[in-house]
Formats: C-alpha cells, structure tokens, sequence
C-alpha cells in the first residue's frame, strides 16, 4: 500500500501540480508552527516537501522514510537529513519530539496502530504532531494520478476519533486543497485564488486532505499491548469499516 518513493519525488518536484499541493501543504503547516527555533522536527511517510521551511530555524530536522516506500536524499545539495526505518522501529529515543509531521505516512499504513504507538512513544510531553490525510468526500482521494488517490481516504471523525483512542487530544483542524486534481495550466493559474477562497469554507468541507494538529495526552488511555495491536493491522478506528485500498501499481 505504500507509495514507491520515485513517484512521490516525481509528483511533488517534477510536476505544476505536485509544486502546487507542496506549495499549499506548506502554508498551511508553517501557519500552524509559525515558530520551531532551536525544536526537534521530524516528518514520516514522505514529509520532506513540507519540511523545507523547518530547516532554517528549528534545531534539528529529519524525513523519516518506511522501508516499503524507499527513501531518498533530502535536502538537495545540503547533508543528508533522511532516514530509511521500519514503519514501526524509529530511531528515535522517546520522548524527544517537539513536532511531529505525518504525510503520506497514516493513510498508507499496514499497521496504522502500532504507527500511532510510536508516534505517541517519541513526542515529548508537551509536543504536537500533525496527521495530513486524504478527505474521503473530495475528489482528490477518487482521482487517479495524485498520491492522495492510492491511499486510505478519512472522513473528519474518523481521524479525529482514531487519534483520540490513541492517546492524542485534538486541537486545531484545518482542510486544504481545494484545487481541482487537474493538472494544466488553467486550473494551476487559478490554484491559489481558489485556496484562499477555500479558507472561508467551514472546517472539514470540500478540501482534499484533511489536516489533524494534536497533542500528547498524559497520562494517556489503557491501551492494548503492542503485540496485539500489530495482529490486527488496520485496528486503528475501531467499530469503523475502512475502505479497501486502492493497490500500489509503482
């Protein structure tokens, strides 16, 4: 289910569209953080092209990448801040995350539960992380050629009602993308205007991703043992049906 990284490179550097999405994906994120100075940042799932404005002003900054996906070399031209791991093994010692960013990272995941458990694991106490998911209701999750196609589409309660179940409080929600998934240059001459025209929709409605901040709850629900939460791999929203996904075809 996860997306080789070699189209997701090719869709968000090579392509008027995937610069647009970058673009948008940004705005939205740095509003959200306008201020990392001297914080730990880490991105998972395919972070990099949202992580960029980080690396000017927060302490440390890492793209982590799932083996399944691949990884790739991030920043270009700078040293390499990306790390390949196992989608459930970070890395990281717990407990030392300011801010966590998740693209492309929930909504492809084979074990979305034990992800959400080292999440939870390396956040400090008081850190936030932001959860960046395909909207089930927008035509960006039913349009092939777009990443947010090939992944398991939400609907506004059920991430915030997973997440919850996992330990983290919500706090500000946010939809973006309210482009058209079409890639030419009428509608990219029009992407912009149409965002800030999307910003007077209320919260939830039309945009193609949803975007998730929480915090850390502590001391944070009984939850399972890891063990049985990794036998049942898409346990994460319990008593909601998912979609199959959409398979991989790179």
């Amino acid at each position: 289910m996860h997306i080789d990284v070699r189209d997701l490179r090719k869709f968000y550097y090579e392509t008027p569209i995937g610069r647009s999405v970058q673009r948008t994906l940004r705005n939205q994120v740095v509003r959200l953080w306008p201020n990392v100075k001297r914080q730990t940042v880490v991105g998972y799932g395919f972070a990099a092209p949202v992580l960029g404005p980080f690396t000017k002003t927060a302490g440390r900054v890492m793209a982590l990448m799932p083996a399944r996906q691949g990884v790739m070399h991030w920043p270009v031209g700078s040293p390499n801040q990306s790390v390949l791991c196992e989608e459930t093994l970070w890395p990281i010692e717990t407990g030392s995350v300011d801010r966590l960013l998740i693209l492309h990272g929930l909504d492809t995941s084979e074990h979305s539960s034990a992800l959400l458990e080292e999440c939870y694991r390396v956040l400090e106490s008081d850190g936030r992380a932001i959860f960046i998911v395909p909207n089930r209701a927008s035509l960006w999750s039913r349009r092939d050629g777009t990443p947010f196609s090939f992944a398991r589409p939400y609907t506004a309660g059920q991430l915030e009602s997973g997440l919850k179940w996992q330990g983290f409080l919500p706090m500000r929600q946010v939809t973006s993308l309210y482009q058209p998934p079409w890639d030419n240059r009428f509608w990219q001459r029009l992407a912009q205007p149409i965002e800030r025209i999307g910003e007077y929709i209320p919260t939830w409605w039309g945009g193609g991703v949803l975007i998730l901040e929480v915090s850390k709850q502590v001391p944070r629900p009984r939850r399972p043992g890891l063990g049985q939460i990794i036998s049942r791999p898409l346990g994460m929203l319990e008593g909601i049906k998912a979609n199959d996904p959409i398979p991989n075809e790179s």
